[in-house]
């Protein structure tokens, strides 16, 4: 076994026990004296996910070392963020299934949904005051307020087939990859790191949320409802031109691209099959891959600017894993 493999293997169980340190961070301040915020707030954190967002903080703070208690406060705030816009994103899409459950607006009703993210969105920022950096409040704000601009953005192109690639990959920047980017940077901001330190840690958080959009994109093609927790089809339903279908249809044929471009303008997914067959085809899934691995090999560009570590090779195989997941 080699010193770096060593080195992230202590770092992976240094974060396995960080986590659980967030984890009652997150049950301790989920807490309300009203009994459906509770429910619900327990409802949709106790799903699980994969919690990239928090781990960010953890590692990007650890890599530059620093190893005070805010990072477990803040790791937990980035997470009830990233859980007010899913709840908020359920119920603009209409979705039913997440993270192998039913939703929350589709158990609890859209209006409960709605309030409960926005007191998860209100509690993060009670959260943010308690880390007494304006440095820190700076970054979160401007990250939520992206954030908003990246949800309006994506209904604005909801059924344009003639949507451009730039045009998606902003919705993906803003939409997606802003929280990633503000999670490194809050590591970095912890650490009291000069500002181009904090600027690669940002610029790696954004490629790499970049990338994990792109691939979470293509296994609405790829994927099965079982793996991916969610309903396959289920971005074509709601009329979202992705990557995918943006390839698919320069690079079909005219009758392909005319059952794409019908499918995207009235979001329908009963010709699924037949589209999915297409973006196999004609190479959109290894054409939106290439995209994601381009954007991760960004990311691990970014990580030059960062001393050799367990945490920063962790950092690196987070790129890898990301692109190459199936779920």
């Amino acid at each position: 076994m080699t010193a770096t493999t060593t080195s992230a293997s202590a770092a992976a169980d240094a974060l396995a026990a960080e986590m659980m340190e967030v984890d009652e961070v997150i049950r301790r301040r989920l807490s309300s004296e009203v009994a459906l915020i509770d429910q619900i707030s327990h409802y949709i954190i106790g799903a699980g996910g994969k919690r990239i967002r928090p781990k960010l903080v953890l590692l990007s703070s650890a890599a530059l070392g620093f190893r005070g208690p805010e990072r477990f406060e803040l790791a937990a705030t980035v997470e009830f963020i990233h859980t007010a816009t899913l709840l908020h994103d359920d119920v603009v899409d209409e979705s039913s299934l997440r993270r192998g459950r039913q939703t929350a607006n589709a158990l609890f009703g859209n209006a409960a949904s709605v309030l409960v993210g926005d007191f998860l969105y209100s509690r993060a920022f009670q959260m943010m005051v308690s880390a007494g950096r304006m440095r820190v409040l700076d970054v979160l704000a401007d990250a939520t307020n992206v954030i908003a601009e990246g949800e309006v953005l994506q209904l604005m192109n909801m059924h344009d087939p003639d949507l451009s690639v730039e045009d998606y990959l902003r919705v993906i920047r803003y939409k997606t990859a802003k929280l990633f980017e503000a999670s490194m940077q809050l590591g970095a901001v912890l650490a009291d790191a000069p500002a181009e330190v904090e600027q690669a840690c940002a610029g790696y958080g954004r490629s790499l949320g970049t990338a994990f959009q792109l691939v979470d994109d293509l296994l609405d093609y790829e994927g099965d409802t079982k793996a991916l927790g969610k309903n396959v089809g289920d971005d074509l339903r709601e009329g979202k031109p992705t990557l995918p279908l943006l390839v698919a249809m320069e690079r079909g044929t005219s009758a392909e691209r005319d059952m794409i471009r019908h499918a995207i303008e009235q979001g329908e997914n009963e010709r699924l099959p037949e589209i999915v067959q297409i973006v196999r085809r004609v190479g959109a899934i290894d054409a939106t891959r290439e995209a994601a691995r381009a954007e991760a090999d960004r990311a691990r560009a970014h990580l030059a600017a960062l001393p050799e570590s367990g945490p920063k090779q962790a950092l690196l195989e987070l790129c890898a894993r990301s692109v190459e997941r199936s779920s």
